[in-house]
């Protein structure tokens, strides 16, 4: 069995054939998909996604960098009151986004260390999203670490040099459909680590692995990232899915198999 850790099927993408995405992860072997928060305009449909399919969809809560405007503080506040009303088993996605737009990185900064702080707090992890930020992403992580601070580095896009930093911090590396992009490069980086360094995810419905690059992704789709990953150790699909799956639940706890 595979575990998703990342995926977006509460998005739009999915309302028309929501239940069909599910079976199908389910006849692909993938049989727990963790949804990651973007803001307060998509909390509804996440936690209506995890009522629906309760034994398969578990949800994080956090303020995704690019969501951090000029209401960060009011999104903030309601995520906080969020994280009192129920338990959860990470917060995220949170972290750094300097691709798009540079005028609120300071908030940005904020919103991060607040989000970082109340998790050690609830000690649970953090899903932590980097793009054009993962040395300013690791720095920070560096700055807050201690005994409590852990999880994922979704996505991860970053050197091998930073891979092992990440590592080092203890945290995992996130490994997606990019692994399969024939010039992405993160395979040459993947043979500096270990594979007891990853877990899986596909950021549906984003970044689709060959050969559906360019198309909608689902949660199905991972059982082309674990080949991937597989091929590049030199290994099975049986050991791929074992061991990122024991990582899985070694970040979300009671909540995994």
């Amino acid at each position: 069995m595979l575990v998703d850790t990342h995926t977006h099927l509460y998005s739009d993408q999915f309302s028309g054939d929501i239940k069909d995405v599910i079976q199908r992860s389910i006849d692909s072997n993938v049989d727990r998909l963790y949804l990651p928060a973007i803001d307060s305009k998509s909390h509804k449909a996440m936690l209506n996604l995890e009522d629906q399919f309760p034994e398969i969809c578990i949800a994080m809560m956090g303020l995704h960098p690019c969501s951090v405007g000029d209401n960060y503080k009011k999104e903030l506040r309601e995520i906080e009151t969020w994280l009192g009303r129920r338990k959860w088993v990470a917060i995220g996605e949170i972290g750094l986004d300097f691709f798009w737009d540079k005028s609120y990185t300071t908030q940005q900064y904020e919103a991060f260390e607040l989000q970082i702080k109340w998790a050690k707090e609830l000690d649970i992890p953090v899903v932590i999203h980097t793009r054009n930020a993962t040395e300013e992403a690791i720095q920070l992580i560096e700055k807050w670490k201690d005994q409590k601070l852990r999880g994922i580095f979704h996505c991860f896009s970053g050197t091998a040099e930073q891979a092992k930093r990440v590592i080092d911090l203890g945290f995992y590396l996130g490994i997606g459909g990019v692994v399969t992009f024939k010039n992405g490069g993160l395979a040459d980086v993947l043979k500096e680590v270990s594979l007891t360094d990853l877990v899986l995810e596909t950021d549906s419905p984003y970044l689709a692995p060959v050969p559906y690059r360019g198309k909608r992704n689902e949660s199905c789709y991972l059982e082309l990232i674990a080949q991937k990953v597989a091929d590049i150790y030199g290994t099975g699909m049986v050991e791929v899915s074992r061991v990122t799956s024991e990582n899985a639940n070694k970040i979300f706890g009671e909540f995994a198999f």
